[in-house]
């Protein structure tokens, strides 16, 4: 590739990775476009070239000191934890969800954690410490999560395909160059079909509910009336969804009340896109934790 294509391409996975909160990785971006630059004796530019790089650094450096440095939420006490448990939790899964809605990240991941040994909420539990990993740290955590589970035994490879499946397209929707490596029982399935073997196995059971990683509401009324909404599913247990909506959407969630039902919304999954209908089920304030201010929406769906 020309190195003036390198450079831009440089730049632009730069830019990328800044709209994404990415700081380190932008910034480790435009110090080795800086690094080509400076290696070109001819450029006209050379210099504005060097001295915007620079700037935007110092600006990624301000960023990620005061993400660093800034208040944090306080976690709630082990009583008030256990309270989101018994209030909004039928089992230890939805128990350990409900700490994850409310912002109990740490103790959410050390309860999905325990879940892991049991074969019958294992898939679950590891998406949902997936969940965890993506809101309290970032993407790169949960992918490094992914690759601990792929190097151990605890997971089939079937059930380690389905954790894929589900990151993968999160992994591509933000525009981070990564493939996950698929489990190495479910490469030997696709190898196994590619040379024209055939191989008989007990099907898994078909899950009820689809794993949904967005969704789009189109509203019906009210200020937003006609138009489309987009969301990411932070949580997921069966055919609820939970929304962790950003306090400066305020607007947004005031117009949605417990009990509405909504007729119109586009369903995202790795592996289809759908219409349906869902309920709202509960609306609150996330008031502790790293989510403070936040808002939770839980949404039931009623129709695929």
């Amino acid at each position: 590739m020309d190195i003036s294509l390198q450079i831009k391409s440089l730049l632009n996975e730069a830019e990328l990775y800044r709209a994404q909160g990415l700081f380190p990785e932008a910034k480790d971006k435009y110090h080795a476009a800086s690094a080509m630059i400076h290696k070109i004796d001819k450029l006209k530019n050379k210099d504005s070239l060097l001295k915007a790089i620079s700037g935007k650094i110092q600006s990624l450096e301000k960023k990620t000191e005061k993400v660093e440095t800034g208040p944090t939420s306080p976690e709630l006490s082990e009583k008030g934890q256990n309270l989101i448990k018994s209030l909004f939790g039928e089992n230890d899964l939805q128990k350990a969800v409900a700490l994850a809605k409310f912002g109990q990240f740490e103790r959410a991941i050390t309860e999905l954690e325990a879940l892991l040994k049991d074969d019958v909420y294992r898939v679950d539990a590891g998406k949902n410490i997936i969940r965890c990993k993506m809101a309290i740290a970032s993407v790169d955590d949960a992918i490094d999560q992914y690759h601990q589970w792929l190097s151990g035994d605890l997971f089939t490879g079937h059930q380690l395909e389905s954790i894929r499946a589900y990151l993968q397209p999160i992994i591509d929707r933000k525009g981070i160059d990564k493939s996950l490596p698929v489990p190495v029982g479910e490469r030997d399935e696709i190898n196994a079909a590619d040379s024209g073997g055939i191989e008989f196995s007990m099907p898994e059971p078909e899950e009820e509910i689809l794993d949904i990683t967005s969704i789009g509401i189109t509203f019906t009324s009210g200020t937003f009336k006609g138009k489309m909404v987009e969301f990411d599913v932070n949580f997921q247990s069966g055919g609820m969804l939970s929304l962790i909506i950003s306090k400066n959407d305020k607007t947004l969630i005031d117009e949605l009340k417990n009990g509405d039902s909504l007729d119109d919304i586009q369903f995202y999954s790795p592996i289809a896109m759908f219409k349906g209908t869902a309920v709202v089920a509960n609306k609150t304030q996330i008031n502790s934790g790293p989510k403070q201010g936040d808002f939770c929406l839980d949404l039931k769906i009623k129709s695929t």
